[in-house]
């Protein structure tokens, strides 16, 4: 199995976090994994990244934040979406869409 290595791209963090959040309320430990876990560990997110994210995103109004329990019954502070935060993924959404386009266009331009 090769190392792993962590591909973020740079702006991609927010984008990856406002859509695993639009699956529903997670705790930011859910957050990392899920991300990891759909991208078959080739996105790796590690906290010093994905906590100051997620406070930034909160300030911004694009997350709101409340002390719950975890699935292993452990205090956690969940995360969700907001109005705001909604309408940040279509634009992120769009964004990105836009960027693979024209990345594909290079790399499969003859």
């Amino acid at each position: 199995m090769p190392p792993k290595t962590n591909l973020l791209l740079h702006g991609a963090l927010d984008a990856l976090i406002l859509k695993t959040l639009a699956r529903g309320p997670l705790h930011g430990y859910a957050i990392a994994r899920f991300i990891e876990d759909t991208s078959h560990e080739s996105v790796l997110v590690e906290e010093g990244s994905l906590y100051p994210a997620l406070y930034r995103m909160e300030q911004r109004g694009w997350l709101e934040a409340e002390w719950g329990t975890s699935d292993l019954g452990r205090r956690a502070k969940l995360y969700r979406l907001t109005g705001a935060g909604r309408d940040q993924l279509a634009a992120e959404l769009a964004r990105w869409k836009r960027f693979a386009t024209g990345v594909s266009n290079v790399l499969f331009a003859s």
